[in-house]
């Protein structure tokens, strides 16, 4: 007995191994990404670009960096980097993003959040400041922004895929983390349950955990006497932007198949941590 929920032409289709792989599923499609503007940010914004997508890059406060990147990407890949200013731990900026994005098509197609902070503070000296600090960059600011933009989202049932971004160090266990790693724990956690809130619905959200990349906020780990990682084959490189691009992309899929993951992108190194 066929289920009263598959389509008699596309199992039709599969049955003639006629297999569709879209290439430009999110030409046209609206794509927020808060933290456009920084290392790895900007990396997804040039695939976006590439694919025509109409990509709204925000940042915090950086204007001078903000149009580097647009008019660098523009140039090199073509279409328009819309631009949104503001610190997203601001709940009037957090609108802000969402209104100006919706603006442009009447609706959102999707988001990945690049935004946070590295949190770096001695161990030894850490105080409830730090922790609260850490945790509205880190946890509440995104986490808030993606509840916000995935309402909207079913509210216009518009079918489409949110990307938050962790870390390693809120998946492995790495020493003295402590500030920087439980936030972005939290993260992932965050997103399993507003997945399971949104069960059903048009909207999927997962995690992708960047390792030590050569952009981004790691970038100065990797700089700062960490090479004993590829020298003792702990990894076999350190990251590239576009390695977290590809992660990001593949959970991007308007009609992804996957929600409420954590995928980490660090070559293995959480494995060993």
């Amino acid at each position: 007995m066929t289920s009263r929920f598959t389509d008699p032409v596309e199992l039709q289709r599969v049955e003639n191994l006629q297999f569709q792989f879209s290439s430009r599923s999110l030409e046209g499609k609206v794509i927020l990404v808060p933290g456009g503007a920084g290392g790895l940010g900007a990396c997804l914004v040039a695939q976006l670009l590439s694919e025509g997508a109409v990509c709204v890059a925000g940042y915090r406060s950086n204007r001078t960096r903000a149009e580097f990147v647009k008019s660098s990407l523009e140039s090199r890949f073509g279409g328009t980097v819309h631009l949104v200013e503001g610190d997203l731990c601001d709940e009037m900026a957090r609108r802000r993003y969402l209104d100006e994005t919706a603006t442009l098509k009447g609706s959102i197609d999707g988001m990945a959040c690049f935004v946070g902070d590295p949190a770096r503070v001695p161990p030894e000296g850490l105080s409830t400041g730090d922790l609260a600090r850490s945790y509205e960059s880190n946890f509440i600011a995104p986490v808030l922004l993606a509840k916000a933009v995935g309402e909207h989202m079913i509210a216009r049932k518009v079918h489409g895929s949110l990307v938050l971004l962790s870390s390693m160090q809120g998946v492995g266990v790495f020493e003295n983390s402590l500030n920087y790693a439980a936030p972005k724990a939290a993260i992932a956690h965050a997103c399993r349950i507003l997945a399971k809130q949104w069960s059903g619905r048009s909207v999927q959200i997962n995690v992708v955990a960047p390792g030590a990349t050569i952009a981004g906020m790691a970038a100065s780990s990797v700089n700062s006497g960490n090479d004993r990682y590829v020298e003792e084959r702990t990894v076999s490189r350190f990251g590239r932007p576009e390695d977290v691009t590809r992660a990001v992309r593949f959970l991007l899929e308007p009609d992804c198949y996957i929600t409420g993951q954590c995928l980490l992108v660090d070559g293995g190194m959480s494995l060993k941590a």
